[in-house]
């Protein structure tokens, strides 16, 4: 895959002249918007798909301010440094988007990329390259030379600690901490049913921050401690309690069935439920007693998890009611992290539409995983819609099927 671009011309259009008379030769202009144009489009093509604005910024800024000690007298270095880096890091996505190379890497994964001669390839762009989970290969190009695919996926360049349906945990950089990355497999029915929803990983792991980084703000703790890129996070290792906490607000799936109630029919108080997590066995909803004779958390520990998924509840509930959404009902996991000898309880796992029953408060829309389970109609549009009125995702955007569009 050879990567070509016009941006370096671009880029000493807008600027030959403002650098120009700051002392900086033009000649050398041209040359380093070259470089850097052809670098800021490789950058994208090997990592885009797994990196972060702040990467974008980090990359672009500081390719730049490495060479400002050669742009004439100190006011064209504060130019180049304070301003020429933004204004690359925003050429880059303006080409990015409306070039479609969105189409371009769709699928660039497990390939070689090779870089025609005139680019040099530093350290941050090669970082980039391989959070993104490509091999970059800064080879020399030859007349007639054609791509190459990568000898080994990079994907495994972290030790993979467990896989479940949804995500997958890797040895995290510290001790302590693990990344957990966010697939975009559905699947329903205990794994019975399964598709692959194109862009589902990025928007569960964009939707998980913000509600993780809600809890924090009010004080209640979990496992969550920064986002890496589109689809990874940071967060905490824990030791999993083997329960799925449920919280119902209004009667819907297995609860309706067991009662006999309509679906939407509003609970007298919210009710707080515990099913045992094995799949073989259906996740089945478990007593207290249960919980406490198998030692699977102490009585002590059910008062602490059912006080902190109400306080849960509360502050989930008004958000999405904020937003024209009714919770309807949601599941957490609970994880202990040990502050020496005694065991703490944080909230784990994630917080988004695979955890969570929501409806659209005026329509009764199901915005949730039920569209998948129950066919009813695009899952990726749903959870779209979800993060557009949360503002994860600006409004005046329509979902596209290929990639949803998220702000940073």
């Amino acid at each position: 895959m050879v990567v070509r671009s016009d941006f370096g011309d671009n880029l000493l259009f807008r600027f030959h002249k403002a650098l120009g008379h700051l002392g900086a030769d033009r000649g050398f202009i041209s040359q380093r918007a070259e470089i850097a144009g052809h670098l800021a489009v490789d950058v994208l093509v090997a990592g885009f798909l797994e990196i972060s604005f702040d990467d974008f910024l980090s990359v672009n800024g500081s390719f730049i301010c490495r060479f400002a000690h050669q742009f004439g007298g100190p006011e064209a270095q504060k130019l180049v440094g304070a301003c020429l880096g933004f204004e690359l890091h925003f050429c880059v996505m303006g080409e990015f988007i409306f070039k479609g190379v969105f189409a371009f890497i769709k699928r660039a994964h497990g390939w070689t990329l090779v870089i025609c001669s005139v680019v040099i390839v530093d350290m941050p762009s090669q970082v980039l390259a391989r959070k993104g989970g490509m091999h970059y290969d800064a080879a020399m190009m030859h007349p007639g030379a054609g791509s190459a695919k990568a000898e080994g996926s990079d994907m495994a360049r972290r030790k993979k600690l467990y896989e479940g349906k949804a995500k997958v945990l890797y040895e995290g950089p510290e001790p302590g901490t693990l990344v957990q990355y966010f697939k975009d497999d559905a699947t329903a029915f205990n794994a019975q049913k399964k598709d692959v929803i194109e862009g589902k990983g990025v928007l569960n792991n964009r939707l998980s921050e913000y509600f993780m980084t809600g809890l924090t703000q009010i004080g209640i703790p979990n496992h969550f401690i920064k986002r890496l890129n589109m689809r990874e996070q940071l967060i905490r290792q824990v030791e999993i309690v083997p329960l799925e906490v449920i919280v119902r607000n209004f009667a819907a799936g297995t609860m309706a069935k067991r009662m006999g109630m309509e679906e939407g029919t509003p609970l007298p108080r919210p009710i707080v439920e515990f099913s045992y997590k094995d799949d073989a066995l259906g996740d089945p909803l478990v007593p207290e007693e249960y919980i406490i004779a198998f030692g699977w958390a102490s009585q002590q520990e059910l008062d602490d998890i059912v006080s902190m998924a109400l306080r849960v509840n509360d502050w989930m509930s008004g958000v999405m009611y904020g937003v024209g959404i009714k919770l309807i009902d949601f599941k957490i996991e609970i994880g202990r992290v040990w502050d020496g000898e005694f065991p703490r309880l944080i909230v784990a796992d994630e917080i988004s539409p695979d955890s969570c029953r929501l409806w659209d408060i005026e329509t009764g829309r199901k915005l949730d995983k039920d569209v998948f389970r129950r066919d009813l109609g695009s899952l990726a549009d749903a959870y779209t819609e979800v993060a557009r009125r949360l503002g994860v995702m600006p409004s005046n955007v329509t979902h596209a099927p290929s990639k949803p569009t998220l702000i940073n």
